[in-house]
C-alpha cells in the first residue's frame, strides 16, 4: 500500500526502476500515468491483485512495448520499468486532472551521472532567489 505524502523519490543516475500499478481499489476509474523525461517498458499487464511469486513469470523481458504512458484497467495492474539516465526532477502522474488531488502523482530525482553530459549544468549566478 502506498501513503498519501509530498515526497519525491531520489534515485542514483543509471538505476533501473521497476513500478508495479495496481488500479484494484478504485471501482470503475481508468487510470493513465505518464512519465515525463523517460519512455519505460511494458513488462506485464494482468487483472486481480498483482501476484509478485508468480506474475513475473509473465514479463516480456524480450521485446517489450515501449511508452511514456499507460491505460492501467479497471480491477488490473500494469509493471513498467525504465533506466533512470536522464538527470533532473521528473513527474510522473495521471492524464485525468480528477485523479491529481486523490494523490495519483509523484516526482523521481534522478541524480546526475558521471560524466559533463550526463550533468545538469548549474544555475546562472544571477537567477533570482525564491
Amino acid at each position: 500500500m502506498t501513503t498519501k505524502s509530498t515526497k519525491v523519490k531520489k534515485v542514483k543516475f543509471n538505476w533501473t526502476i521497476q513500478i508495479v500499478m495496481q488500479n484494484t481499489t478504485l471501482v470503475g476509474l481508468e487510470n493513465h500515468p505518464h512519465l515525463h523525461g523517460f519512455n519505460f517498458h511494458v513488462l506485464a499487464q494482468g487483472f486481480g491483485n498483482y501476484d509478485s511469486i508468480n506474475d513475473p513469470k509473465r514479463f516480456n523481458l524480450i521485446n517489450p512495448k515501449m511508452r511514456n504512458t499507460i491505460g492501467v484497467l479497471v480491477g488490473g495492474w500494469a509493471v513498467i520499468r525504465f533506466q533512470a539516465n536522464n538527470p533532473g526532477v521528473w513527474l510522473m502522474h495521471c492524464h485525468f486532472d480528477v485523479h491529481l488531488p486523490w494523490g495519483l502523482a509523484t516526482a523521481f530525482v534522478v541524480e546526475n551521472g558521471p560524466t559533463l553530459s550526463t550533468t545538469l549544468p548549474l544555475p546562472p549566478p544571477d537567477l533570482p532567489h525564491c
